[in-house]
């Protein structure tokens, strides 16, 4: 495995087996009070909280163009905007605006995120994260004891509100790659707000777990009903004040948000929020630039597999952990039965190459414009094999991250969490996007503004600014808070490419933080070394390791299973871990059958195409 320029014409195909699918299906049914239970019992400790896993259905076929999406409504708007005429550019746009009304909790104008582009010739990186505020500090976060404030607090206030990117970056990807006018991207998003949509049951019951939303009189008048609890399912909610929003916005374009009335109401918002005021300005909002990046792609197997790269640590981390998987005979470790059921080595490999890229990941990832990252020595192909020989028969239970003599930081210990969505489209025109988009944690900051939450986006910063290095010294966390800095991000939009042919193979992403990497390694490694389809790689039991337990999600291993690990060392933990993955593969099928997509069951996605 090795990194390559990512510019070359890299594409391709493959074919995907259905061996699994009818019994995991079952099995995952029979599974779900089980995980209901588990999801109420820690679905606190998630970015946004489990719904339980819902029945899965077969794969989406597709001659054409395809959407995949969290939300029914959202993925139609984008499918309605292919069908118009418009490119995957377009078609994310329209499908954004969608999410930012009927899924508020992950996503929306008032927060940020990636995407990838490939335009049948070269992979493109688009960076629309958001920014410290000019006014920000290292020790923003650190209390008057001097300690780091509690999560819950720094997140619902005005001071976790970053510079929010999402329509900046919209509109430099229109300007390279729409298709159709800008103002009708806006049209659905614009109807459905005025004419209102219906509740669904995770949105009523993330809405009905949240104390603190009900904080904010705006979020609590539009959200819940007079005696504070969530509208039932099935209630027609309507947001007006939204359509205004993206009014002004479709018709002066993304100027209309980062000044003027509503960036005046923004930074009022974010400055008037509760337990810590905001430090956003106006002149923070008017100075945002999206930024195009050179995306970054590695070498696994016969494949190329391109990400982001930082502020995101999604490039480097998969591509790690792809690069010391390359190392080892993955494809005779697929699942032993029909029901999917994993071989314990082959989570033992994947949890153990996972640790050694975390290691990597706390020490020295960060926003590239304020930290030097050698992206090449990470990703170095001698580097990783050196990595890969430090597993061995028993778990490691923690790795300490490889020698970088010319990068000396000190390693963050907060996880980023991240309230997140995943969008993957092809279009007919033969481009392809897939962008992840988040406002951090479940309702962002808690501040409603304009028909949209703000983000909370700064508590992805280290609250530390300064820790021990491995050295012994007191060095800087590279994470660390700086004014105009982008906090470091797991979000994931993911490209595989065959690299005989070049042709695409895969696209996806996966809300869900820093878990965000196990669900795409996952996802990759159920599609490109066990030749699952599309749905059975995403349908899958999740698992892996962030560098502390080997983390299972709740109801889906045999307690045999987990004795057999924790007797190689393995400290388990069990979580529902609810993933979001979107997935579009290349397919070979029947007659003119040219896409295969997926939609988590976890969740309430569809993959849709014509």
């Amino acid at each position: 495995m090795g990194l390559f320029g990512c510019n070359r014409n890299s594409s391709g195909l493959v074919s995907c087996s259905t061996r699994f699918g009818t019994a995991l299906r079952a099995r995952a049914g029979a599974l779900l009070p089980l995980l209901l239970i588990a999801a109420r019992a820690v679905g606190a400790e998630q970015p946004e909280g489990a719904t339980g896993l819902q029945h899965t259905r077969p794969a989406a076929t597709a001659t054409e163009q395809m959407v995949a999406a969290a939300n029914p409504l959202a993925a139609h708007a984008g499918l309605e905007i292919l069908r118009a005429g418009g490119s995957a550019a377009d078609a994310a746009i329209a499908t954004q605006l969608v999410l930012s009304l009927v899924e508020p909790q992950s996503s929306g104008i008032g927060g940020g995120a990636f995407i990838l582009y490939w335009d049948g010739h070269r992979v493109q990186a688009y960076d629309g994260r958001e920014t410290a505020p000019s006014a920000a500090t290292e020790d923003q976060f650190i209390g008057l004891d001097g300690q780091p404030l509690p999560f819950r607090e720094a997140a619902a206030s005005g001071l976790s509100v970053g510079v929010p990117g999402l329509l900046r970056m919209l509109e430099l990807v229109h300007r390279q790659h729409g298709r159709l006018g800008w103002a009708r991207l806006f049209e659905p998003a614009i109807l459905l707000a005025q004419r209102g949509f219906v509740v669904s049951p995770r949105l009523h019951e993330l809405l009905e777990r949240d104390a603190l939303l009900r904080e904010n009189a705006a979020a609590r008048a539009y959200f819940y009903d007079p005696q504070g609890h969530a509208w039932p399912v099935g209630t027609l909610l309507k947001n007006p004040t939204l359509a205004e929003t993206l009014r002004a916005v479709a018709s002066s374009g993304a100027a209309a948000f980062y000044s003027g009335p509503i960036a005046t109401d923004l930074v009022r918002a974010a400055r008037n929020g509760p337990r810590h005021p905001g430090r956003i300005s106006e002149t923070d909002l008017a100075r945002y630039r999206a930024l195009e990046r050179a995306p970054l792609c590695t070498f696994y197997r016969i494949w190329n597999v391109c990400g982001m790269p930082p502020p995101s640590s999604a490039a480097i981390s998969i591509g790690q952990t792809l690069g010391v998987l390359g190392q080892f005979d993955l494809g005779s470790l697929g699942p032993q039965s029909p029901d999917g059921q994993l071989r314990l080595q082959a989570v033992h490999l994947i949890a153990e190459a996972e640790r050694l890229a975390f290691a990597d990941r706390e020490m020295y990832l960060a926003d590239p414009d304020f930290v030097h990252i050698d992206a090449a020595a990470l990703l170095d192909r001698a580097y990783l094999a050196q990595r890969a020989r430090q597993i061995g028969e028993r778990s490691m239970g923690r790795a300490e991250a490889g020698h970088l003599p010319n990068m000396l930081f000190a390693p963050q210990t907060a996880p980023a969490r991240h309230s997140t969505s995943h969008i993957s489209i092809v279009d007919r025109h033969g481009e392809a996007l897939a962008m992840t988009t988040s406002i951090e944690d479940a309702f962002g900051s808690r501040i409603f503004v304009r028909g949209f939450l703000l983000n909370n986006e700064l508590t992805d910063f280290s609250f530390v600014p300064r820790e021990k290095a491995p050295d012994g010294s007191d060095a800087p966390v590279a994470n660390r808070v700086q004014p105009g800095k982008r906090p470091l991000s797991s979000m994931a939009p993911t490209f595989v490419f065959d690299r005989a042919s070049g042709h695409l193979v895969a696209l996806l992403g996966s809300p869900g933080g820093t878990w965000i990497t196990l669900f795409v390694v996952k996802t990759l490694v159920g599609l490109l070394d066990w030749k699952m389809d599309v749905e059975q790689a995403i349908s899958s039991p999740n698992y892996g390791s962030r560098n502390g337990p080997t983390e299972l999600e709740a109801g889906r291993f045999d307690p045999a299973f987990v004795r057999e690990l924790q007797a190689r060392g393995h400290d388990v933990a069990q979580f529902p871990m609810t993933s979001g993955v979107q997935a579009i593969v290349s397919a070979n099928g029947p007659g003119a059958i040219r896409w295969m997509g997926g939609a988590d069951p976890r969740r309430e996605g569809v993959a849709i195409g014509d």
